[in-house]
């Protein structure tokens, strides 16, 4: 299965990109640079600097360093000055793509028309410019998935709205707008699916326990940072960690029970802006436009995961 990450890494986002990194039947064929959790600059050095780490040689590219409307917000309170807790990085072996991250989102779908699976774990604004380049991009992807709203939830960010889609939500709007047509529909998994995996001190001792690898490491200092946010915001000494669910279902088409449902973007509310509307009950008499994740198999993910990066960082080239 190709795949094209586009990323805020961001501590989930990190979880994810190894996950994928050690699954042999995944091959990342590409990495858009998202700003959102931290700044443009920084979520490009991350990704470069792990895809460094885990011996990945796909091309990552830089994305825009605004989103489209608004002005960036970013969550160090929540990811660390480096995105990755306070760890920072070993300089990466190589420099960025020189394409944009659009322009990578266009190239890749049109090399591998019907073959390419999108996983957008960050804000849309990169794709959504992407489809600025390439209009056909709903129907050149084998598939799109989504880490991002919450359906009839609390929002994680505002009110009502989830970070991804609350950092550009008219990116979002594009993006769901153009992929309504799609076959099959992109999953959408947000809060509601996503918040039922929980990381408590058994899995961060079970990352600390991953066998020897710079990654391993880098992964549990940021882990714990994460932790520490999440207690000092009312959750426990704990994590939800939502992007590699995400890419996990999109892999294996196992642990997101999805149905389909018309969601469209709040952009004009004054309490609500950026929140994912569904329309449940069929008011709008409008077709579904996304497969809505409504809960997860966390437990059966959990041991997923974990199986999953045992296994490919033992198996994993070491760099420095």
């Amino acid at each position: 299965m190709r795949i094209l990450l586009d990323c805020d890494t961001g501590i989930d986002d990190a979880f994810a990109l190894t996950y994928l990194a050690c699954l042999p039947e995944a091959e990342l064929v590409g990495i858009v640079s998202t700003a959102g959790n931290v700044i443009q600059d920084q979520v490009l050095r991350n990704n470069l600097g792990l895809a460094t780490m885990l011996g990945l040689q796909m091309p990552v590219a830089r994305g825009s360093d605004v989103p489209l409307v608004q002005e960036l917000m970013t969550a160090e309170d929540t990811h660390g000055p480096t995105g990755l807790g306070e760890v920072v990085l070993p300089d990466p072996d190589r420099d960025p793509d020189p394409r944009s991250g659009a322009q990578l989102w266009a190239d890749l779908a049109r090399a591998h028309p019907g073959e390419l699976t999108g996983l957008l774990v960050g804000p849309a604004t990169n794709l959504a410019l992407a489809l600025e380049i390439e209009p056909e991009l709903p129907h050149l992807l084998s598939s799109l998935h989504i880490m991002g709203g919450a359906v009839n939830y609390r929002g994680n960010t505002g009110a009502t709205s989830e970070w991804n889609v609350a950092v550009d939500p008219e990116a979002m709007a594009r993006v769901l707008c153009a992929f309504a047509d799609a076959d099959p529909l992109p999953v959408l998994a947000g809060l509601d699916a996503t918040e039922a995996v929980r990381f408590t001190q058994r899995e961060l001792d079970a990352v600390a326990a991953l066998p020897p690898h710079p990654v391993r490491d880098v992964l549990t200092r940021a882990l714990e940072f994460y932790f520490a946010f999440h207690e000092s915001d009312g959750f426990g000494w704990s994590a939800h960690v939502h992007d590699p669910l995400v890419a996990a279902h999109a892999v294996t088409g196992r642990f997101l029970h999805t149905q389909p449902l018309p969601v469209d973007v709040e952009l004009a509310g004054t309490l609500t802006r950026g929140q994912t509307v569904a329309d449940v009950l069929g008011r709008w008499d409008r077709p579904a436009t996304v497969r809505s994740a409504r809960s997860a198999d966390a437990d059966a993910f959990v041991e997923h995961l974990f199986t999953t990066l045992r296994t490919g960082l033992a198996q994993l080239p070491v760099s420095p």
